[in-house]
């Protein structure tokens, strides 16, 4: 087996897992590719850090479709399937090929302003937000050209099953499955109680705007960030891709869910 590691903070616990994990991959003769770029065949990316650090690591690894795993150096590490502790253990499920994927689904997104269009991609979720001290968002949203509703709000998210636990969830939002099909539309602190959180299928096509021109808001997918204002036009629809993310033996997305969000204590 070939892997890379990838990680983005530089702190002293962070090169000490990192070391730790060298030297366990290499006790178990797991050959890691220094320097990775896609043009460098490999098995699978070991993600060192949280779930932030994860998503960029499945950023990088594309299209390609090579698999992403996460050991938790960060806070909650949802999309993590290691912590810390459990470093000779993911590298021993690893070796004997004790793990399985599970195909989440990525965003493509088209994002056109000022007359030109930006190409971005999301493996939690896309979200608009009102910027500081500016008023409440009224942002239409279309599924198939057909109109859906005017959400006035500080924001709306589209999130996908694996963001379903993001933002997403912190807004009230519903918790998708990986492999449900779906997408959720949620508000931000919506204006209204009627105005509730939407799943439709991922097989949609969304475009979404603001009806004032004159609107200001930030636009996120994970982790890039840009201001945008009422004459942008945001379209989103599934990509043709998969992010592969593993899970080591006897843990699932339902096992996540019940040692995270602490259900059943």
């Amino acid at each position: 087996m070939r892997v890379a590691l990838f990680t983005k903070n530089k702190t002293s616990a962070h090169a000490a897992g990192r070391e730790a994990l060298l030297e366990s991959l290499r006790q178990r003769n797991i050959e890691v590719v220094d320097d990775w770029s896609p043009d460098k065949s490999i098995d699978m990316m070991i993600s060192i850090g949280g779930d932030g650090t994860l998503l960029s690591a499945a950023h990088q690894t594309g299209g390609c479709g090579i698999p992403v795993v996460g050991i938790n150096f960060g806070h909650l590490g949802f999309l993590t399937t290691a912590g810390r502790d459990d470093i000779d253990k993911l590298a021993d499920c690893l070796r004997d090929g004790r793990y399985t994927i599970e195909p989440r689904t990525m965003l493509e997104v088209v994002v056109t302003a000022r007359g030109e269009k930006l190409m971005l991609s999301a493996l939690n979720e896309v979200y608009l937000h009102r910027c500081d001290n500016a008023p409440l968002l009224h942002t239409q949203v279309e599924v198939d050209d057909d109109m859906v509703a005017t959400y006035a709000a500080d924001g709306l998210i589209v999130a996908t099953p694996t963001g379903s636990t993001a933002y997403s969830l912190s807004c009230g939002g519903p918790i998708l499955a990986p492999g449900s099909g779906c997408l959720v539309l949620t508000p931000i602190a919506a204006h209204t109680l009627t105005q509730r959180p939407v799943v439709v299928s991922d097989s949609v096509r969304l475009r979404l705007h603001d009806e004032e021109s004159e609107a200001r808001f930030t636009l996120g997918v994970d982790s890039y960030v840009c201001t945008l204002d009422g004459t942008s036009v945001i379209e989103v629809n599934k990509a043709p891709y998969c992010t592969q993310l593993v899970r080591i033996e006897h843990q699932n997305f339902f096992s996540a869910i019940r040692d995270k969000l602490m259900w059943g204590l």
